[in-house]
């Protein structure tokens, strides 16, 4: 089993090492030949403007968004989420990227505020035992509407800050800059088990 980390910018070596920890063997994804034999994706946190054009000079945008639909196990973190998302509203800063549309929600980037006010706090998500999650929110988006080929997995009390589309998840929050590997474990346990179109 391999796992990739789409590794154009952001949290890359957090959530390699998240993945590594746990005995997965895990490649950076930098351009289409990356993506052949993965189980699973994973998605970091960072800009999600510079991501996105990233995707393109990459020329990872369609092929990843085929091997996504095909049914790739996919975790996206903040950043990752705004990429993946459906439709994005305006948000203050402007400059909003170009979503890949593939998992049913509609958020704002930034909409936490900005990196001083970055916060950590508790999160229920679904499957998840031993209580709940330190979730890090650093510059997150917010989720405003879950449509519905989406239901909501993750919650901050009575706000939805994660989201799953068959084997898309999206979250607003960072597991992977936590020492607790329960999001990471849960999500490989569902890439072992997901069928793939290829």
């Amino acid at each position: 089993m391999i796992v990739g980390v789409l590794a154009l910018q952001g949290d890359v070596p957090e959530q390699l090492r998240a993945v590594g920890r746990l005995g997965v063997k895990v490649r950076p994804v930098r351009g289409p030949p990356d993506l052949e034999g993965l189980a699973g994706l994973l998605m970091p946190g960072g800009e999600s403007t510079t991501m996105s054009n990233l995707l393109d000079e990459s020329e990872l945008r369609e092929p990843l968004s085929q091997r996504v639909r095909a049914g790739l196990p996919t975790l996206a973190t903040c950043a990752g989420l705004i990429l993946l998302s459906r439709t994005l509203a305006p948000s203050a800063g402007g400059r909003d990227p170009q979503p890949l549309g593939l998992l049913d929600v509609r958020v704002r980037r930034n909409d936490f505020g900005r990196q001083r006010e970055s916060f950590e706090a508790p999160v229920r998500m679904e499957g998840l035992h031993g209580g709940p999650f330190p979730g890090v929110f650093i510059r997150s988006p917010r989720i405003l509407d879950v449509g519905p080929a989406a239901r909501a997995i993750a919650w901050r009390a009575d706000e939805v800050v994660g989201a799953r589309e068959g084997n898309v998840w999206g979250l607003t929050f960072h597991p992977e800059l936590t020492d607790d590997a329960r999001v990471h474990r849960a999500f490989l346990g569902m890439a072992r088990t997901a069928r793939v179109s290829r």
